[in-house]
């Protein structure tokens, strides 16, 4: 008579390693790999992934158990790996389990900067034009994928007559006020939190309208500043000059400094309050047309008996018509241009 084979004894599982390690940024469709120290069971439950992540789980391996992602992983999002202990968890083939869970949080990889211009010049965006190589792949893998690994191309300015002041900021791979505030009125459009920052939602939204080719719905504006005598206001919209008026910029003691800078915040109306140079203070109510560009300083319109001179504590102050049209001219993200 035959006796009957013993069952195997269950032998602890434990996770041997987990690759890429946590300090690893992942990209792209990188695979994450989990490696046992007991040849794991090919029927029992997988490791979760949070927020759930669209892919697939296999085993390439008795020992290994290996997650590859559908689709590109959104830029700068994060996703944590949890590898359930106990019954309910992976188990060993040989009845074995894991004690205690095991959880690893990785950070995806930021986007590419080149990247993030090259779909915000296409969606019309920045003053300028992006012209891949050869034509790009519109689907949402391969958008995805470009924005860890930018395709090679060349821009060029959108404008023939783009004022040499806006010309200047243009640089691939930089130029911080422009790309900022192509940001912001990307946000501005999408109804998401104006911070000119290109988070995940904005890279979201921005892979979307990449396979879409969603364009700006506004025209590209810009603000021109000038602080030769007399002092104009000059707003320049997709390749034309279209309005100009006699501005007043920051007496000596508070001027208005050059440089650009994205409009970030506007307001119909507000109450200006603060301090003055001499150390008094101010509150003035009603100031209409607001657009803050630069901390405290912004384009609105304010009550004077004359334009055109150094009047204000740094904003550019215009006339209340005046005002109200270049309202109607800007928005967030508006690049604000102070030259002498």
């Amino acid at each position: 008579m035959t006796s009957a084979s013993p069952s195997p004894t269950a032998v602890p599982l434990h996770v041997r390693s987990i690759t890429p390690d946590a300090a690893t940024r992942l990209t792209g469709t990188a695979p994450i790999v989990v490696l046992f120290d007991e040849p794991v069971a090919a029927d029992g439950p997988m490791p979760q992934i949070q927020p759930a992540v669209a892919g697939t789980w296999s085993q390439p391996d008795p020992t290994t158990l290996r997650f590859d992602p559908a689709a590109p992983l959104v830029p700068d999002t994060s996703l944590t790996v949890t590898i359930a202990g106990g019954a309910a968890g992976v188990r060993a083939d040989n009845g074995g389990l894991l004690s205690t869970a095991t959880t690893i949080t990785y950070q995806v990889a930021d986007g590419s900067p080149l990247r993030l211009q090259q779909i915000l010049a296409e969606l019309h965006y920045l003053p300028v034009d992006f012209t891949p190589t050869t034509p790009e792949v519109r689907t949402a893998a391969a958008q995805g994928a470009m924005a860890f690994n930018p395709p090679p191309g060349q821009f060029a300015m959108r404008f023939a007559s783009t004022p040499a002041p806006l010309a200047a900021l243009w640089q691939p791979g930089a130029a911080p006020a422009l790309t900022r505030g192509a940001v912001m009125t990307f946000e501005k459009v999408h109804s998401l939190v104006v911070d000119g920052v290109a988070g995940p939602a904005v890279w979201t939204a921005l892979l979307h309208d990449a396979v879409d080719q969603t364009m700006d719905p506004q025209p590209y504006s810009w603000a021109w500043t000038t602080l030769t005598h007399p002092e104009t206001l000059t707003i320049w919209v997709d390749g034309q000059f279209v309005f100009s008026s006699k501005a007043n910029t920051g007496i000596p003691a508070a001027p208005t400094p050059t440089g650009s800078w994205p409009v970030y915040a506007r307001y119909r109306t507000q109450t200006m309050t603060g301090t003055n140079p001499d150390g008094t203070t101010y509150n003035d109510p009603g100031v209409p047309y607001v657009n803050y560009f630069r901390g405290g300083d912004a384009i609105h319109g304010f009550q004077r008996a004359s334009y055109g001179t150094e009047q204000s504590l740094g904003c550019v102050e215009l006339p209340y018509a005046a005002a109200a049209q270049v309202w109607t001219l800007i928005d967030y993200g508006t690049i604000v241009t102070v030259t002498p």
